[in-house]
């Protein structure tokens, strides 16, 4: 746990990310001791937002019926005048961090990457948007995924103009290949995707961009079509078009974030937090009060690549979201997920760790030990906690795979106290192997980020 930095992002108004100021939560474990710092990253929207006083920007979760439309005609209005500048950019950077190429980015999939840097002293700053010497020209996915034996980064961008999707590598040096546009039917939101040694799989579900559904039935902007398949494309990693992605169909589903996915013989698997019914109108309450089958469970799928058919099965009960494992393990296989129990969109309850060489016991309808899960960390009534993250007591793939921590901030609503909490992977034992009071309210987070002493000292900057 020495020399080390965990990296934290704020969530804001739940599933949308609205707010226009986003924080880095920065904590540091040094010596035996702990720093904390908390830092805006510095976009061009919140640098013109601060200008003006109040938020200027449009928001996706104002899209919705007439008023959405009302939010659409002044925001163009004001580029038209320009009163507001989106040259370089208009998103928030506020969904995660990701380290790469000796650089760590905040992202948010409707923008490009801003580039932090992280001072000697502790203090973080923001020195700009990075676009890979002119070759992104799209927003670029949240969630893009680093090889940990290559040192290669892979990602995506969606549009709403076709083809819709485009997938983009970058070498561990950062240069970014050429990217691949995939052609497919409509504009989807498509949050995560996956990587195995060899191919990605991308994901073509049916959550749409759809103005005139907002419009007609006032919905929001992003619909879903329980009506539609959901398609998952697998295509190599170095494709150079789209003609070599093979696409396979399951039930109508909504994913937000995988946990990971390897290649068995022919098989593609893909263990993911798989939700039947997404609701996106996440403002009247708890997830809890939704309708039916708007759960997220974890799930395994398989893709043939030889016969062309998919399967999927459940492996757990509901609510669990967030999976996580130990990154050294990306694209390969492995054996443990980490996800976290959700009582609404972002306030976790407990974590639960998965043994994926164990079946799932059918007979449990809730989340309890047995089966495949072989360890909870309940958090006490009253508190809630972020997304965890798993840093390896010895980094590499030599050690036993879950013998590290999980990180995670946690905050007291009877004592409106905010911790981060450090707790044994592999035991998951109900005494924290470290915990530091903050001091200052930390809300609700989504991703959280682990940096090693030595990427701070290897950022190129």
């Amino acid at each position: 746990m020495e020399n080390s930095w965990g990296l934290v992002q704020i969530q804001s108004s739940l599933l949308w990310l609205d707010i226009t100021g986003f924080m880095v939560h920065a904590l540091r474990f040094k010596d035996g001791k702990a720093s904390y710092v908390s830092r805006f990253v510095r976009t061009s929207r919140l640098k013109q937002e601060e200008f003006f006083g109040g938020s200027k920007f449009g928001k996706i979760g104002d899209l919705k019926g007439l008023l959405g439309l009302a939010s659409v005609c002044r925001g163009i209005l004001r580029e038209k005048l320009n009163l507001l500048d989106i040259t370089f950019g208009n998103g928030q950077a506020n969904t995660a961090l990701v380290y790469h190429g000796g650089v760590l980015l905040a992202l948010q999939e409707t923008d490009k990457p801003y580039v932090l840097n992280v001072l000697r002293n502790g203090d973080v700053e923001t020195l700009g948007i990075l676009d890979y010497d002119g070759k992104l020209s799209q927003p670029f996915t949240a969630h893009p995924k680093v090889d940990p034996f290559t040192g290669e980064m892979f990602g995506f961008s969606c549009g709403f103009t076709p083809p819709f999707l485009t997938y983009v590598s970058v070498s561990k040096e950062g240069i970014m290949h050429d990217p691949v546009d995939i052609s497919i039917p409509e504009p989807v939101l498509m949050h995560d995707f996956a990587i195995t040694e060899n191919y990605a799989i991308i994901m073509d579900l049916p959550l749409c961009f759809r103005p005139k559904d907002m419009l007609t039935e006032n919905t929001l902007v992003y619909t879903f079509d329980p009506m539609k398949k959901s398609r998952f494309g697998i295509l190599p990693r170095y494709a150079k078009n789209d003609l070599s992605v093979k696409w396979f169909e399951l039930p109508s589903c909504f994913i937000f974030h995988n946990a990971n996915a390897w290649e068995d013989g022919k098989e593609l698997i893909l263990i993911t937090s798989r939700i039947e019914t997404p609701y996106l109108d996440l403002t009247s309450g708890a997830m809890k009060e939704k309708p039916e089958n708007n759960h997220p469970e974890l799930y395994e799928m398989r893709f043939n690549t030889e016969t062309g058919l998919a399967s999927q099965r459940k492996l757990s009960a509901p609510a669990v979201e967030f999976p996580h494992i130990n990154q050294q393990y990306t694209g390969r296989k492995n054996r443990y997920v980490y996800g976290s129990s959700v009582e609404s969109t972002t306030e976790v309850t407990s974590i639960i760790k998965f043994d994926l060489h164990q079946d799932p016991d059918p007979s449990k309808m809730k989340l309890e030990i047995g089966g495949n899960i072989q360890g909870i960390y309940e958090l006490c009534p009253g508190k809630f906690g972020s997304s965890v993250v798993f840093v390896a007591r010895d980094p590499g793939t030599q050690s036993e795979e879950d013998d590290g921590y999980l990180i995670f901030f946690e905050h007291d609503e009877n004592m409106g106290k905010s911790y981060v909490n450090v707790i044994d992977a592999k035991t998951m034992s109900a005494d924290p192997f470290a915990a530091v009071e903050l001091p200052c309210r930390v809300p609700y987070l989504f991703h959280t980020c682990f940096l090693t002493e030595v990427q701070l000292r290897e950022q190129a900057v």
